[in-house]
């Protein structure tokens, strides 16, 4: 007995040590959480997807021994089981495309259960749940995160990943595509998630912006999970789904840890970069260091997610943005992303634009095509590419001369720019001058935008 008993205690030590014997949370301990599945609907209801929603939740804990799983399917079942004291025998809970104004008997009582530390998943129209009156978040999307605002015709896309760490997005890699019905999102604030899935173009026109798609976020002390995919049945049978809306269960339940820390959206150059002299012209935070070329024209820019965003439509035109500070000589990075269609610009000294435009499918040089110098000198080789991807530019100016990098391949090479190429501020050629922007012709979105004095 006593061998037995060195043994097990030499046993339980070396587990500690390498991390594999957490009794307290180990199924092997007979120790399982227990999660309430909501399923009430006062809205649309997904009739296809529920039912796969309620098995595989039933069968994700069975497989892993970490929860049990009990349903809220009824007004009744809500009314008994979902009071304070009925909550009590629950660590957590799960909104599975609830909708509308549900009939929760102590919606504070709820609200204040999950932050004294229990945990919260919503799965894709759980942000559809409890909409306040216009202009006001309603306390339970404040917990959430995020309140459903539109969607548009399902749509294959790719969903990038925030956090590889993370126990919901660790098995994804870069990114996730997936056929669903994606959110469009309002009373969402990148500086009160951390953010796991995300867009930065809008899931169906491509224009660019920040489409969010999956975020965690503490809630006092509890955990809150959420992911709008899901819409779909055939979603859910997805293995990466399930790993995906597994890994945030065990992340809300304190089974597995992983960060709920907003991101730092602030732009850095690399150590590299700040020793060659490189310093951020755009902070991805804000405009500060930027004003509109008309004072009393449309605020067209804005920052998201670390990108500068020009949002226009042929209704709403949008205006260029004049950095402050004006250059000579000098040498600017910077990437930049458009839809299809679009056109934009980035103009040197206010006066010389590189043309930004989609050419893709023209597939030649051309002076007034993507990383011209606008009507005077096409680019030497064809490298646009294609809508929807990031392209990146290295432009150095000295006196009237100009060199461009589009895409890794040199494009211009000490090209003679003694001219304005149209749209510029003004025609003084050899003063210094801003960078500017086109904001007036189409949506485009910048980032790492970073420049050094010659």
């Amino acid at each position: 007995m006593k061998i037995q008993n060195l043994c097990l205690a030499a046993f339980l030590v070396i587990g500690i040590i390498f991390g594999f014997a957490d009794v307290t949370n180990s199924a092997a301990a007979g120790n399982p959480k227990h999660l309430l599945v909501v399923t009430v609907t006062k809205g649309f209801r997904h009739a296809d997807s529920i039912p796969v929603a309620e098995k595989t939740l039933a069968e994700l804990g069975q497989k892993t021994g970490e929860f049990t799983v009990d349903y809220v399917r009824t007004d009744e079942e809500m009314k008994e089981k979902m009071t304070p004291a009925a909550l009590a025998a629950y660590d957590g809970v799960v909104f599975a495309s609830t909708t509308g104004t549900l009939p929760l008997p102590d919606k504070s009582g709820f609200l204040n259960w999950i932050k004294s530390g229990k945990a919260f998943i919503g799965i894709h129209a759980a942000v559809d749940t409890f909409h306040g009156p216009e202009g006001t978040i309603d306390p339970y999307i404040d917990m959430v995160g995020g309140e459903f605002k539109h969607h548009d015709a399902q749509v294959q896309v790719e969903c990038l990943n925030q956090d590889p760490n993370h126990p919901a997005t660790q098995m994804i890699g870069k990114s996730f595509v997936v056929f669903d019905e994606i959110y469009q999102m309002k009373n969402f604030f990148r500086d009160r998630v951390h953010g796991l899935l995300t867009m930065d173009k809008h899931p169906n026109s491509g224009v660019p912006g920040d489409y969010p798609v999956s975020w965690c976020k503490k809630y006092g002390q509890g955990n809150v999970f959420y992911t709008s995919l899901g819409h779909r049945g055939d979603v859910w049978q997805k293995p990466t789904y399930q790993e995906h809306v597994l890994g945030g269960i065990e992340w809300a339940l304190g089974l597995k840890p992983g960060d709920a820390t907003p991101q730092d959206l602030t732009y850095r150059v690399s150590p590299e970069e700040s020793a060659q002299g490189f310093r951020p012209l755009f902070d991805g935070v804000d405009l500060k260091g930027w004003k509109l070329r008309e004072a009393d024209g449309r605020q067209s820019w804005s920052a998201q997610n670390s990108m500068l965003v020009n949002t226009m439509t042929e209704q709403e035109r949008g205006t260029d943005l004049v950095s402050n500070e004006k250059f000579h000589d000098f040498t600017v990075r910077f990437e930049y992303m458009i839809s299809k269609n679009s056109n934009s610009g980035f103009y040197l000294r206010g006066r010389h634009e590189i043309q930004i435009l989609d050419d893709y499918d023209k597939g030649a040089p051309d002076p007034g095509g993507n990383g011209a110098i606008y009507q005077l000198a096409a680019v030497s080789q064809f490298v646009s590419r294609k809508p929807g991807e990031w392209q990146t530019v290295e432009a150095t100016m000295k006196g009237d001369r100009v060199t461009v990098i589009l895409n890794g391949v040199k494009v211009h090479d000490n090209v003679l720019v003694n001219r304005p190429t149209g749209g510029e501020l003004d025609g003084k050629v050899n003063e210094p001058g801003p960078i500017m922007l086109q904001g007036d012709h189409g949506p485009v979105a910048f980032r790492k935008v970073r420049i050094k004095a010659l």
